[in-house]
């Protein structure tokens, strides 16, 4: 088991987790409920209430390095069965938007798809899953894996050549632009 230095606790990070979230992560008293509910405890490598004891204790670099926030499904289980009523999968959520901005994302392929991702919604307006396909593929070095499933996909009008056209382009397009000037952090 590693040892936890308390006097190495980021107050800042505790603080900037609460202001995100709108979450009192202090009312948390450890009783597990959020791990024993999380259907994808199995693959974390730290459980959700370990997470939010790390949080309480300042423990950024732990808790933003850790490969759970990547894995984290978002299916809100954990924050149903929270007796005080925080709101753990949005906590969750804070630390892996925190951990994607510092470049700390802990999965490498998470990390690719979800660029992949986003790429295709703020060039397309939308998701435009070819697109985020092949730069997922050409990020992580899988050219070829999963290419038997193409034809059963383009049979079935899964995987469309060209990208759905949406009005508000340029809009979405704006909410990337923005964000990455920082506008969202001014108050």
């Amino acid at each position: 088991m590693k040892t936890i230095d308390l006097a190495s606790s980021n107050r800042s990070f505790i603080q900037q987790v609460e202001e995100e979230s709108g979450q009192d992560v202090s009312r948390c008293y450890q009783c597990g409920n959020c791990t024993a509910g999380c259907p994808m405890n199995f693959a974390y490598d730290l459980p959700v209430n370990r997470i939010m004891r790390l949080i309480q204790l300042g423990q950024k670099d732990t808790v933003l390095a850790s490969k759970s926030l990547a894995y984290c499904a978002t299916c809100e289980t954990c924050t149903a069965r929270c007796p005080n009523d925080i709101d753990v999968a949005t906590v969750m959520d804070v630390c892996r938007h925190m951990a994607r901005r510092e470049g700390k994302l802990a999965v490498w392929p998470v990390r690719a798809f979800v660029g992949s991702f986003l790429k295709t919604v703020e060039t397309f307006g939308r998701s435009y899953e070819a697109g985020t396909m092949g730069m997922f593929m050409a990020a992580t070095g899988r050219l070829i894996s999963d290419v038997d499933l193409a034809p059963a996909m383009l049979s079935r009008r899964k995987l469309p050549f060209m990208p759905h056209s949406i009005k508000a382009r340029d809009e979405v397009s704006a909410i990337f632009k923005r964000f990455r000037e920082g506008v969202h952090e001014q108050k």
